[in-house]
């Protein structure tokens, strides 16, 4: 998330800091010419700037929600553009008008003061206004490019809560800033950082269509920049520069980078022109003809941008075509579906029957899905949201204990694609569980000649040749990590930790791996070891023994691609299952392995449904190998812990990046009814 902090600070920060001046500069005069009562028109103006500047940040979420994923890229790409136009603007305008600003708001405050209350509000209101629906802009194409990252917010709210105490300093006269100092060196990084968000709407309408070339690429160093590690990272973060560019984007991030810095380095050579002279507002002015409630104008400050981002809202929303309501039951799946317009529309699901249901948006001719609702109960209603285009669309009811149905199907035409699961059913995955059944079986068999070793090693007293035989054996346990879930009670057997038990490590219910491994590395005698190795080979033969006899759900299958991973970034890379032996990262190596052959099985079914994901898999899978052969040398490991924060930090970023690329295999490999 952090990475994604900075370009949105600084914003936040450089945005606030300007109106904020503004604001202080407005209060400071009439202050000083003593109108403190006119200072609630200041701040009505500031909170009407705010809230329109947060209405259109509404409305362009919502904007961009109600439209296809294609047409989503093309507005998010066109905002994008329009954002750096701002923001280069703004760069320029401060570079020019910071040494004069305080003399022009002081001059526009005394001016305002003979005039009316709705003269000073306005004032205030232009004044922050701008910067208000500049900062929205950014902020939203800064957030469309983070996707599902706080970092924006977290950034513009910190950028924010600075420049207002940093406004509040200069108020008070407790801190001195060299504005123009301050406005160029953050002018500067601000035309790196709209470089990359200029590359970044571009690679966006070439993605909606809008620009050609999206598959021309001219940088492609996937293969040999780590994406996952801390400075790649940062470098997307902040300057959305990526190891796959378009030529276009290149093209694009170079001209404007050089043609904007090279103007902005030269200058306005021009001088500024001298404050004009303070003059002295009247200290009395003319009452209105008629007062009015002090709360009626600061409300309507904030209903009106609401009630206008309301009602574009509302403009911009899919036609009520889009927002139909579907019955679901045995006897009326689909009734009241017409064929919807392309685009992302939102089905209005309603269970009519008296059983739980599932409810799928299909096309029935290869049965793949669009959309889906899981447990839709009797008499609720679901909202199903769905990207259509042209194609085929019938729904599909398929409830609990009974026989699915299947909607009259309708043509929609036109809409370019839309992206579609291909089902999967116990039968297709019946072949790879067959094959990892038999794979895990082989490890078993192989766990317990090792398990008998490790106690011949320790009932013999050699516990130097105990300490590598427990690390084989180990490995060969956490490479069958898909199989957890089936292996029942002898799981806390073999491989359960002391994390709980009211005697920690010392607790008689401690046993297995760890607990041989807390005596090998922290000088047990053999004879207090002999006893809990006896046992783990007893455990890893009974094992063996029942797990040919046990049910083994299919749909572990596709879950446990992801979640032996999540278990190894949680366990062993925070060396929390490390009792002494320092090896966490030799059993992250076998967790590793046995996600590699779990994809091995899977890949017939990822081939057809993800083509382009297994190679990015293969990938990340083979950097993330590399930096652990890398901590291991001989026979030894580096323990996670003496890890330098470098090296660590691209073990887990490598993890990391592994475990979001797994992330679409339960999703697409799922077992869906439908029967």
């Amino acid at each position: 998330m952090w990475d994604d902090v900075f370009p949105s600070f600084l914003i936040g920060l450089r945005e606030g800091l300007e109106a904020g001046l503004i604001v202080s500069i407005l209060v400071a005069t009439l202050v000083r010419v003593d109108a403190r009562s006119r200072l609630p028109q200041v701040w009505t103006g500031v909170l009407a700037a705010i809230a329109l500047a947060m209405s259109f940040g509404a409305v362009l979420t919502f904007t961009a929600a109600s439209l296809s994923a294609t047409a989503q890229e093309a507005f998010g790409g066109t905002l994008s553009v329009i954002a750096v136009a701002f923001v280069t603007a703004m760069v320029f305008w401060m570079r020019r008008s910071a040494r004069s600003l305080s003399g022009e708001i002081k001059e526009k405050a005394t001016g305002a003061l003979t005039m009316g209350a709705g003269a000073l509000i306005l004032t205030s209101f232009l004044a922050v206004g701008r910067e208000g629906l500049e900062t929205a802009l950014f902020l939203w194409t800064t957030a469309q490019a983070a996707g599902e990252s706080a970092g924006p917010l977290t950034g513009a709210a910190l950028g924010l809560a600075l420049s207002a105490v940093l406004c509040w300093s200069l108020y008070r006269r407790v801190l001195k800033i060299n504005l123009t100092k301050f406005f160029t060196a953050t002018g500067a990084v601000l035309i790196v950082i709209a470089a990359g968000v200029f590359g970044y709407g571009l690679r966006d309408l070439q993605e909606g269509g809008v620009l050609p070339g999206k598959t021309a690429y001219a940088v492609d160093l996937s293969g040999s920049i780590d994406a996952g590690s801390w400075y790649s990272t940062l470098v997307q973060g902040v300057f959305n520069l990526t190891p796959t560019m378009t030529g276009l984007q290149v093209v694009g991030y170079a001209a404007y980078l050089a043609v904007a810095m090279t103007l902005f380095v030269r200058g306005v050579r021009v001088t500024a022109p001298k404050p004009a002279p303070d003059r002295e507002a009247p200290t009395r002015t003319s009452p209105p003809a008629r007062r009015r409630p002090a709360w009626m104008v600061p409300l309507a400050v904030v209903t009106v941008p609401a009630l206008l981002a309301g009602i574009a809202v509302a403009i911009g929303r899919p036609a009520p075509v889009g927002a139909q309501t579907v019955a679901v039951s045995e006897q009326e799946c689909g009734k009241g579906f017409t064929a919807p317009k392309p685009g992302r529309r939102t089905f209005q699901m309603h269970n009519t029957g008296n059983k739980t249901s599932e409810v799928y948006l299909v096309d029935p001719a290869t049965n793949s899905v669009y959309g889906e609702i899981e447990g839709l109960a009797p008499g609720t209603t679901r909202a199903l949201v769905a990207t259509v285009a042209g194609g085929t669309y019938a729904w599909r009811c398929v409830p609990t204990g009974g026989t699915g149905v299947t909607s009259k199907a309708v043509r929609v035409t036109g809409g370019g694609a839309a992206k579609a699961v291909v089902p999967v059913s116990e039968h297709d995955l019946s072949g790879p569980l067959v094959r990892y059944r038999t794979y895990v079986e082989k490890g078993l068999a192989t766990l317990v000649t090792q398990t008998r070793a490790l106690t011949d090693d320790i009932e013999h007293d050699h516990l130097g040749r105990a300490r590598t035989d427990w690390l084989t054996a180990h490995r060969t346990y956490a490479s069958l990590g898909a199989a957890y879930g089936t292996f029942e009670d002898y799981d806390q057997k073999i491989d359960g930790r002391a994390d709980g038990l009211p005697d920690g490590v010392r607790d008689k219910e401690f046993t297995g791996f760890h607990r041989i491994e807390y005596g090998l590395w922290h000088g047990e005698p053999s004879t207090s070891l002999t006893g809990p190795a006896q046992q783990l080979a007893t455990d890893a033969t009974g094992l063996r023994t029942v797990f040919p006899h046990q049910d083994f759900d299919p749909s572990d299958l596709p879950l446990r691609a992801h979640e032996i991973l999540e278990n190894t970034l949680q366990f062993e890379l925070t060396g929390d299952t490390d009792e002494g032996s320092g090896t966490g990262l030799a059993t992250a190596g076998a967790n590793l392995a046995g996600t590699r052959e779990l994809l091995t099985v899977l890949r017939p079914l990822l081939t057809t449904r993800a083509p382009h994901l297994l190679p990015t898999l293969d990938t990340d899978i083979a950097r993330l190998q590399k930096l652990l052969n890398a901590a291991h040398r001989g026979s030894s490991w580096t323990p996670v812990g003496q890890l330098d924060a470098a090296t660590r930090a691209r073990v887990d970023g490598a993890t990391g990046q592994l475990l979001e690329d797994l992330s679409p295999v339960p999703d697409l490999l799922e077992i869906r009814k439908s029967a």
